[in-house]
């Protein structure tokens, strides 16, 4: 006899809300060392490294998209490369191969895959700025990274920054770009890269972009933006608005060729 099926229905659903709880706390008790394990680490990041791959691989460049390779851009190099926030995840498998490339990356913890993974591409990264520290120490940590994105680029090292501040306004630039630029005398490329097939997740601040496989893809470079030695306050205002509006022209355009709209 089934001696669980005679305890009723009340008796049963107490026995899987045990068996529930159970399941629970296991997962509570080893989440956090998952967490922390350089190996889960490294094997997401290799899973994540493979799924832009074969989204690269299966999507056709759209007619009208940037020729990046060949040395096209080689006339600017070294060069910074600007991305906006939650468009900039395909980066690391349409760059060329064999150029060299160091990236920002925050330094949240939430970015610490991110970072892994376009190590998994050859690309370096530079750890800056996280949303979780405080203003002090993420004071110090952008301008560490700066420093070391101007030593990569005095070593002739392209490099990649994201244009917009986390969690601050998405798609407006940040002064963080535009004085490296300043300070490398290097020009900044605005870049976009964009999928016919994506979800967008809407409620993430910067409406992060998920591209998916077997559609069109598109890129798009804009005109360089060149940043005087001895620009001033008013002169790096003008120049942050012109990154954000040669970035948005860029996306806009890099959308339009996949999507075959206005």
């Amino acid at each position: 006899m089934d001696h669980e099926a005679v305890k009723g229905p009340t008796a049963r659903s107490a026995v899987r809300g045990r068996r529930g709880g159970t399941s629970k706390t296991f997962w509570r008790k080893i989440r956090e060392p998952l967490a922390q394990s350089r190996f889960v680490k490294n094997a997401i990041a290799s899973l994540f490294a493979q799924f832009v791959r074969i989204i690269r691989l299966t999507n056709r460049v759209a007619d009208g998209s940037a020729q990046i390779s060949g040395g096209a851009y080689s006339q600017f190099e070294p060069i910074i490369i600007a991305l906006w926030h939650g468009q900039h995840l395909l980066t690391p498998a349409y760059y060329p191969k064999g150029r060299p490339l160091v990236a920002m990356v925050s330094r949240s913890a939430d970015a610490e895959l991110n970072a892994l993974m376009i190590e998994k591409f050859g690309i370096e990264a530079v750890r800056g700025s996280g949303g979780r520290e405080s203003s002090k120490r993420r004071d110090k940590g952008g301008a560490k990274a700066l420093i070391a994105l101007k030593k990569s680029l005095a070593t002739g090292k392209n490099v990649a920054m994201i244009a917009d501040i986390p969690h601050g306004t998405p798609r407006d630039a940040g002064l963080g770009i535009v004085l490296l630029a300043r300070l490398s005398g290097r020009p900044i490329l605005p870049a976009a890269i964009a999928t016919s097939r994506r979800k967008v997740l809407e409620r993430s601040w910067d409406k992060t972009t998920i591209n998916l496989p077997f559609g069109r893809s598109s890129i798009v470079v804009g005109a360089p933006v060149f940043v005087p030695a001895n620009a001033d306050e008013a002169e790096m205002e003008r120049k942050r608005q012109e990154v954000t509006a040669a970035l948005n022209a860029a996306t806009a355009e890099a959308y339009r060729l996949v999507d075959g709209s206005k």
